[in-house]
């Protein structure tokens, strides 16, 4: 998709080569970034007019609805303190969900995603028959990719557990499970 119309008068706009989706215009001291996943766009800014202006325009482009205020999306929970001027995101709701999926919920929480010291190695995996048949149950990889969501949102605090954990996807169970729970 090329830049809108709106975004794109020499000088003003900035292409994000990083991610085609987002979009930022600048006019003077009013910034808006338009942010598109699929069908849903996010728009943000300093300048209420200017936003109001890019809605007008977008809304002359296709069929639209204006959601109003922006309090959730993608699994984010996007919080404001207009007295402080500051905007926040949390996953919380997405984490607690994950928890659940996987019968984590009432996993031991802590400050820190990784005791020091803890070593994980490939001797710790099941040995038995019984240990192995509990642990084919439970699928690792999934867990692992929705918790590298969070820590690419808004966690990257868990990104080390999870890359030390996320090693022995193949060698699960046992002390592997519970160095999971820490992480």
């Amino acid at each position: 998709m090329d830049q809108p119309e709106d975004f794109t008068t020499v000088g003003e706009e900035q292409k994000n080569d990083c991610d085609p989706c987002i979009y930022k215009k600048i006019s003077g001291s009013s910034v808006a970034y338009l942010v598109l996943y699929v069908d849903d766009i996010l728009l943000i800014g300093n300048n209420v007019k200017m936003l109001r202006d890019i809605k007008a325009w977008l809304s002359t482009q296709f069929s639209m609805k204006d959601m109003g205020e922006a309090s959730y999306i993608l699994g984010i929970k996007i919080y404001r303190d207009r007295s402080r001027r500051m905007l926040g995101f949390t996953q919380s709701s997405y984490i607690e969900k994950v928890l659940k999926r996987f019968r984590m919920e009432h996993s031991k929480r802590g400050l820190l995603p990784m005791r020091h010291g803890i070593k994980l190695s490939t001797k710790q995996s099941p040995k038995t028959d019984e240990e192995l048949k509990r642990m084919s149950d439970i699928p690792y990889a999934s867990a692992v990719g929705r918790i590298q969501y969070a820590v690419q949102c808004t966690r990257p605090d868990v990104a080390y557990a999870l890359s030390v954990r996320s090693r022995y996807q193949a060698c699960r169970g046992g002390a592997l499970e519970r160095g999971q729970e820490h992480s």
